[in-house]
């Protein structure tokens, strides 16, 4: 058996991945953090960027061969 993670992937699949990850994270947690970026004065695009980034080490990948 073969583990891959994130970093293991092609650049044109991690900047896919993380797109896809970064709308998830928007779905998810687009209110709550938002609250945080208006109580705290921080950047909603670099929290959710941040955040994207941690919710791709939980997606199980799956690859045909």
């Amino acid at each position: 058996m073969v583990y891959l993670n994130f970093t293991d992937l092609s650049e044109e699949a991690q900047n896919r991945l993380l797109e896809d990850s970064k709308k998830d994270v928007e779905r998810k947690f687009g209110e709550d953090i938002r609250k945080y970026v208006r109580e705290n004065y921080t950047c909603f695009e670099t929290m959710i960027e941040e955040e994207a980034l941690r919710n791709l080490y939980s997606y199980t990948y799956v690859f045909n061969i």
